[in-house]
């Protein structure tokens, strides 16, 4: 990532809470931790004027002065200790409340318009978007604070002790020659060479570290994922007996997870013993170059240690690029796979539809030259204009891959591809069913009146699980648990029924929803809401030869794009 498209997408992505409805707050805060550090500096300044004095009466066997300067390094040790953890406590306050604000924005923007799921009909290449928002966004803030407030303490520093330091390493002299050139302040100068040369070099070896923590972070989340579907899809791949070929996808992935580390391993490798061979010579190197003020008597002990302290100190502020330069990494990293979530999320948000969407007057569902298609332009259906009344029960069929269950997607509004309109009655209740039931975690009441967030009384939720046949589940509606394991897909899918007894829609379409059921409990579900929704209009997608007793008109796809509407029997 170029420097310049790095530090749009860092302000792009930096900006968005700082000028939020909570900027305010935000921004006291930050003032507050930036103010503390300052607070922090100042200590350290005097601590180092402390040297000075302590260090002279250490010299001068100065007995009577040794306690009293032991306690007043006392104060203002235990004031900077105070001082330095609040000033991480309050930075990680910000920290959770910048997370929390990101966290909200980026869950609604992925879930709003079904973005998550046109992310993967769009086939964007986003990989783990759970990812992106639980762990980058944390990593985004927690970094991006954490090199703030350094920059800006370390920033500080630099300018306090860099007057302390060039007041304390006076003139000196070069002889070139027969001239005399004399070098005031010529330690600091000298650290500022020292720490210039320093990053540069640090930016040649520590470079390369920036892909190499964006691709450990993507194949982690892909071996972590692999994990995650084996899981979910335990009891197929047992029946399949697919314990090799799973682990071998295990291995494959981890592979890569352990070949990148390794890679990751070297470079940080050279990255320390550069870092730490640069820390450890300027602990040397000022004592050598004040020594001959030393030896010379032009300088005491406790100037000499005053002057190493500041130089460390102004060697440290200088070389904060140096000691901060994996975080940099890491945080380059961070930002591109933010930047490239968010900019998949807006591709997706700007396709349009191409089929509309509206209400009408008449009760009836209205398709009028609805045309459908795969993203690969192959056309699936093309001019259907029919009208079904209220109360229509209509059986879609066709061969397999011939477009049924896009069809539904379509009339969901969650398929892009076509054009056309559909209309449905104005404030109609619409519920879709698909073939597998979707459980969320949690309680058997919230599985059952998903997606409804209000859930009836005890005796409304049994009645319906008694009816499609699931009285033994009346008992456990506040066991918590994964549902989707503990039931059959039959019985799942007759928790489908439930909800729909529950929410007692005016349209409802079925994907397949009585596949796992026997033909009588088939039948049973059916006739189930012939009798309490008498008015409940049905399409249904299926290939089952008993649905056409269930259904008063078929709709037929061809698979090359034509259909036929005809009455059954």
């Amino acid at each position: 990532m170029q420097k310049k498209t790095f530090l749009r997408a860092f302000w792009r992505l930096f900006k968005g809470y700082w000028q939020s409805e909570e900027k305010w707050r935000a921004r006291g805060l930050l003032a507050l931790v930036i103010g503390l550090n300052f607070a922090a500096v100042y200590l350290l300044v005097q601590i180092n004027s402390w040297y000075n004095v302590f260090y002279n009466a250490l010299q001068g066997y100065d007995k009577a002065s040794f306690w009293p300067l032991v306690g007043e390094f006392t104060g203002l040790a235990f004031l900077y200790i105070i001082i330095a953890v609040y000033a991480i406590y309050l930075r990680q306050m910000l920290q959770i409340k910048w997370r929390v604000w990101m966290t909200d924005k980026y869950l609604a923007r992925w879930m709003q318009g079904q973005t998550y799921y046109r992310l993967q009909v769009l086939g964007s290449d986003t990989d783990n978007p759970d990812q992106r928002i639980s762990e980058d966004i944390n990593q985004f803030v927690n970094l991006s604070l954490q090199l703030l407030v350094g920059f800006l303490k370390q920033l500080t520093t630099l300018g306090a002790f860099s007057v302390v330091l060039w007041q304390l390493s006076g003139a000196f002299t070069v002889p070139i020659g027969s001239h005399e050139f004399v070098i005031y302040g010529y330690m600091f100068w000298f650290s500022l060479a020292y720490s210039i040369i320093g990053t540069g070099l640090a930016h040649l070896v520590g470079r390369k570290l920036i892909r190499l923590d964006f691709d450990q972070q993507r194949y982690e989340a892909d071996f972590r994922f692999n994990m995650m579907r084996v899981r979910e899809n335990s009891e197929s791949i047992a029946f399949y007996r697919g314990e090799q070929p799973e682990t071998r996808g295990f291995k494959e992935r981890f592979a890569k997870v352990v070949q990148n580390f390794w890679q990751l391993m070297r470079r940080t490798k050279l990255l320390n013993f550069y870092v730490n061979g640069y820390g450890q010579l300027a602990i040397i190197v000022p004592l050598v170059l004040a020594a001959p003020n030393y030896f010379s008597g032009a300088m005491a002990l406790g100037g000499l240690m005053q002057t190493v302290s500041a130089f460390g100190r102004v060697q440290d502020a200088l070389s904060y690029f140096v000691d901060s330069y994996d975080t940099i990494a890491q945080l380059v990293a961070v930002i591109h796979r933010l930047t490239g979530f968010t900019g998949h999320m807006e591709d997706v948000a700007e396709v349009q539809n191409g089929v509309a969407h509206v209400e009408g007057t008449a009760q009836a569902l209205a398709l009028d030259d609805l045309a459908v298609s795969l993203p690969d332009g192959r056309t699936l259906l093309t001019a259907c204009t029919v009208t079904l009344p209220q109360g229509s029960r209509v059986l879609v069929t066709g061969a397999s891959g011939c477009g049924k269950s896009t069809l539904l997607r379509t009339l969901a509004g969650i398929w892009p591809y076509g054009h056309g309109q559909v209309t449905l009655p104005q404030g109609s209740r619409v519920l879709f069913l698909p073939q597998r039931p979707y459980l969320p975690l949690g309680s058997l009441r919230g599985a059952l009146t998903y997606p409804q967030t209000t859930a009836g009384t005890d005796a409304t939720l049994q009645a319906a699980l008694r009816q499609v046949g699931l009285a033994s589940l009346c008992g456990e509606l506040d066991r918590i648990d994964d549902w989707s394991r503990i039931l059959s897909l039959g019985e799942q899918q007759r928790l489908a029924f439930a909800r729909v007894l529950l929410v007692r829609p005016d349209w409802l379409f079925l994907d397949e929803a009585t596949s796992a059921l026997d033909e009588p409990r088939e039948q049973a579900m059916y006739e189930l809401l012939e009798r309490e929704l008498p008015e409940l209009s049905i399409v249904s997608v299926g290939h089952r030869s008993t649905l056409f007793a269930q259904h008063e008109q078929e709709l037929h796809l061809a698979g090359d794009g034509t259909w036929q509407l005809q009455p059954i029997g």
